[in-house]
């Protein structure tokens, strides 16, 4: 028998309860001051973590930190700044296109909304979500390749679109949540439920998760798998 959507929504909050408790304090892993730099390090991210970003950010945000600086700057300098991270040449041109767009469509300022966001080069519902949810304080669900996997995983969503998955999980969670749902979501990914090898004897979900028993489910060996909070920083 197919679950309610009411069922389904109890048994969402349950997990969501769970990762509260086990990330209580949960933050955006990118370093930012400014809801530009925020803008810029989520585009970098793309297909690479977060800390090999904050590493090259400081030095590209102390030449070029706001709309002004990074559009007239070479695009040979950002690429040599922005080679550590992979696809230099699309991510430096991106984010030269969006801080030009950024002077000559909002007077350097980072637009606050959604449908304004995601006209700007190299960002879309993913990345507007994060600079929405922890520069303005608008809440927003970031669906990386993390939070698609765990919401499959959880059963709350069955898609591969992440628009479907978007609308689908927030269905189930409280708005006001939307934010922080997506960082735990993250978090967990990243240290507990990982794709090839989830540690799920040492998951603090085990009990409400549907996909129990896809990983190593012995304690001790699951504890050897988990990732902590430093290999991130």
């Amino acid at each position: 028998m197919d679950e309610s959507i009411a069922d389904k929504r109890k048994r969402a909050r349950a997990i969501y309860r769970l990762l509260t408790r086990r990330y209580p304090e949960v933050h955006c892993e990118l370093d930012f001051k400014t809801p530009f730099q925020l803008l810029i390090a989520t585009v970098l991210s793309a297909q690479c973590t977060d800390k090999r970003v904050n590493q090259v950010t400081p030095i590209l945000f102390k030449k070029y930190g706001t709309p002004r600086a990074m559009a007239a700057a070479h695009i040979l300098d950002l690429e040599e700044i922005i080679y550590p991270l992979g696809f230099f040449h699309s991510k430096a041109q991106k984010v030269k296109s969006l801080s030009e767009r950024l002077i000559t469509e909002y007077n350097s300022k980072v637009p606050g909304n959604l449908d304004e966001l995601v006209t700007l080069p190299g960002v879309g519902r993913k990345t507007a979500n994060v600079v929405l949810g922890h520069a303005f304080g608008i809440p927003g669900i970031t669906v990386d390749t993390h939070f698609g996997r765990l919401s499959r995983r959880f059963e709350w969503s069955a898609s591969l679109d992440p628009v479907k998955v978007e609308h689908e999980v927030g269905a189930l969670i409280p708005e006001a949540e939307w934010t922080n749902l997506s960082q735990r979501m993250i978090w967990h990914g990243r240290r507990i439920c990982h794709s090839r090898k989830p540690a799920c004897g040492a998951c603090p979900l085990a009990t409400l998760c549907p996909s129990f028993g896809i990983g190593e489910v012995d304690k001790i060996k699951a504890l050897q798998l988990v990732k902590r909070d430093e290999d991130f920083r």
